[in-house]
């Protein structure tokens, strides 16, 4: 990441302790009530086992605060009292109260007396408890409840503002992206024109989110006045766009001069970040229809899902503390014994990469968060840089289908024609769909012949590479047993985004100490890595806030186009029933793939539901094949030019200096050669969703395949 100079403080640079340490701070927080409500129940659970007394039938619950006396008399003269209240003028009433009985025998002495003793014995029971409760006020108690509240109420005001955290974290990440020119383009910035049209283009975006932002807080304070809290998330919006407008303002007035010289206006509009672009086209958009609040709408729909967002952060951190550990070099230590060609050896990995998607939910987060890995260990293995580049682009493609992918979570919650079990039962079909095209067509198109090490030379050697894993499986083990027996959480899908991060923060803590002095033994490419935990930790932060910042804002505005999308209604013009099933799923795909291109997946997939999803269902596909359909439409879009998201990250987490060395390396090449990392990823997941989508039409509607039907996925599993 690029990140302007600064004076040093204290061996930390001024960037480094407005983004780093805060956004650190707030991951940390993020964690805390990711576990604080599992820790609680523990203390709770822990603290009836302390204090809790079954014979006096006090519970810890009731010892979590000073005890109460209370004020009614445990030994009140009953026959004075009925005397009194006999004596006591009746008091008037209305209709109402005959509604609940008979009025008359208020006055009666035995109701009366009937009814002050049942008012005394409970007044005695609440003194009892009291006393109960008091006798068990001990130091201990005080000082266990004090602890225990203390982290309750911690634990609360992160949950309670979730939303603020949130805006935040993305508010210091985008700003500190934005300063060090890390958004996401088509193409790098390279030439003076292409630095004038990112800026230009980024005072026009950010003046419509601006203004939008502007006016939403104003029609809501004309509707009735915006409650405090969220008066706080709108001002929050309004200072990030201001900060962002008045960067690129100033940019606009010292421009920057490239060495590489001008450059063309053609190609420099490739350079202007995604983000603007959305911006810009969703901003005209809202003004032409009078919707000068839409823009601001949307964005906002980022504080709807606070959750499922401050967990891609906590993924992407954990894949950047990942990359500042010899992990991944011990793991595939134990399998370059075996010598193993890169198209073997990439697609071992690619299995691997595909459970650790499964987690993260969506394959940008993986390249994001492990790309970096993946394409350094395939170049290690000799292959070349436009390959490693196919394979850490399409790192991410696999595993969505896998449980227990979060998406396949959100798709059967907005649908209630499948279920996750029907889901991932047809998705671990098409992943092994796709990943055994992946391994054969990068057979086919292998150059070389290669060996394999035979068994008798490679067990052993592998066997000896083991050893040095034992200690960082055993502890990764260790804390997830500590989670499930202990917290009783167990690792899954609502918990990998906590529990994850814990688990590469302790394990890169012990490498450190294990591997301290011995920086030497790590390959040359892991020249990223710092020494110590502390500036592994910060170094990892550092990265983590460029990539969260960047495609926070792509993730953002690709809601305001999908804004667009549904405002406009263009999904209507298409017909709601087909003249075959054929042409319907034709369609469907072609839509789904544009989606992919232009939205990030939780955005595409609520679209989805509610616009393509009933088409898919008028013209009599299945729901499960419908959605099979969708996730890997989706991922081919990830991976197609123009826009090619998963390549855009690729290169944003490998290094532009690596990308066009790899072009470079490649010039003397025929088409293929020139194109590898584009094609190949593009021709798997092509192929796999061709037969994904007319396979399971081909048995059902073709004579000569009917015996394929029942195979074929049902909605009702």
């Amino acid at each position: 990441m690029h990140t302007p100079t600064s004076r040093p403080l204290m061996g930390r640079t001024a960037l480094e302790w407005f983004s780093t340490l805060p956004v650190f701070i707030m991951l940390i927080l993020t964690l805390v009530i990711g576990t604080g409500e599992m820790v609680h129940g523990q203390l709770l659970k822990l603290g009836e086992s302390l204090f809790g007394n079954p014979e006096t039938q006090v519970q810890y619950f009731m010892l979590r605060a000073e005890p109460v006396k209370p004020e009614c008399n445990p030994s009140i003269d009953i026959d004075a009292e009925v005397q009194r209240q006999s004596a006591a003028p009746a008091q008037g009433g209305d209709d109402i109260d005959n509604l609940f009985g008979d009025t008359a025998t208020a006055n009666d002495p035995a109701v009366l007396r009937k009814s002050i003793e049942q008012a005394q014995a409970i007044c005695q029971a609440k003194h009892s408890l009291y006393e109960r409760v008091l006798a068990l006020q001990t130091p201990q108690v005080q000082m266990y409840r004090t602890i225990e509240t203390s982290f309750f109420g911690l634990f609360q005001i992160g949950t309670e503002n979730r939303p603020l955290i949130l805006l935040l974290m993305v508010a210091i990440a985008t700003i500190t992206t934005t300063l060090g020119r890390h958004h996401i383009g088509i193409r790098p910035v390279i030439y003076t024109r292409d630095h004038q049209a990112q800026t230009l283009a980024q005072v026009i975006a950010n003046g419509f989110l601006l203004f939008s932002c502007v006016r939403y807080y104003q029609i809501l304070q004309g509707s009735g006045g915006v409650p405090k809290e969220e008066a706080v998330l709108h001002w929050i919006w309004m200072a990030l766009f201001t900060i962002m407008l008045l960067i690129n303002v100033v940019r606009v007035v010292r421009p920057l001069r490239s060495s590489e010289g001008a450059g063309t206006w053609g190609a420099a509009m490739l350079a202007v970040p995604l983000y603007a672009n959305m911006a810009i086209i969703a901003g005209v958009y809202f003004l032409l229809t009078g919707h000068d609040a839409g823009l601001a709408i949307y964005i906002n729909q980022l504080m709807a899902l606070p959750s499922i967002f401050m967990n891609l952060a906590l993924f992407i951190w954990a894949g950047m503390l990942l990359k500042q550990s010899r992990i991944v070099d011990l793991l595939l230590d134990v399998i370059r014994p075996w010598s193993l060609s890169p198209q073997l050896l990439t697609y071992l990995i690619l299995l691997g990469a595909s459970v650790a998607t499964a987690y993260t939910g969506a394959s940008g987060i993986f390249v994001i968060a492990a790309g970096g890995v993946i394409y350094h260990e395939v170049r290690a293995a000799g292959g070349t840089r436009h390959f490693a580049l196919a394979a850490t682009a399409m790192s991410g493609s696999l595993g969505v289908v896998l449980r227990p992918c979060l998406l396949i979570v959100m798709i059967a919650a907005l649908n209630k024609e499948v279920t996750t079990n029907g889901l991932y039962h047809w998705g671990f079909y098409v992943f092994l769909l796709t990943s055994t095209l992946f391994f054969l067509v990068s057979q086919l198109l292998r150059k070389q012949r290669a060996s394999i090490e035979s068994p008798s030379v490679a067990i052993p050697a592998m066997l000896r590479k083991m050893i040095p894993v034992l200690p960082y499986a055993l502890l990764t083990v260790a804390i997830v047993m500590l989670y499930d027996y202990a917290l009783e959480t167990p690792l899954n899908e609502i918990t990998a985004p906590t529990i994850m991060p814990i688990i590469l923060l302790l394990l890169l803590i012990y490498d450190k100490a294990t591997n301290k002095g011995k920086a030497e033994l790590t390959p040359d490419y892991a020249s990223h890595r710092q020494e110590g935990v502390e500036r592994s930790v910060r170094f990892a932060t550092t990265e983590a806030i460029g990539h969260v910042g960047a495609l926070m804002s792509l993730m953002t505005l690709s809601l305001a186009v999908g804004g667009i999308i549904e405002r406009s209604e263009i999904v209507h013009l298409f017909p709601q029933v087909f003249e075959s099933p054929w042409h319907a799923m034709a369609v469907l795909c072609l839509v789904m793939v544009f989606l992919g291109m232009v939205m990030d997946p939780l955005g595409a997939i609520i679209l989805v539901s509610g616009t393509l999803a009933p088409i898919a269902y008028a013209n009599h596909i299945d729901p499960l094949h419908f959605w099979m359909v969708v996730l890997v439409s989706f991922e081919l879009g990830y991976l197609s030019p123009p826009v090619a998201l998963n390549q855009l990250l690729t290169r944003q987490v490998v290094g532009e200096d690596e990308v066009a060395q790899a072009d470079a390396d490649v010039r003397h090449l025929g088409f293929y050669g020139r194109y590898e990392r584009w094609i190949l990823p593009v021709v798997v997941m092509l192929l796999g969703l061709f037969i994904v989508a007319f396979g399971p039409l081909l048995a059902q509607h073709v004579e000569a395949f009917s015996f394929l039907k029942d195979l074929l996925p049902h909605a009702t599993e």
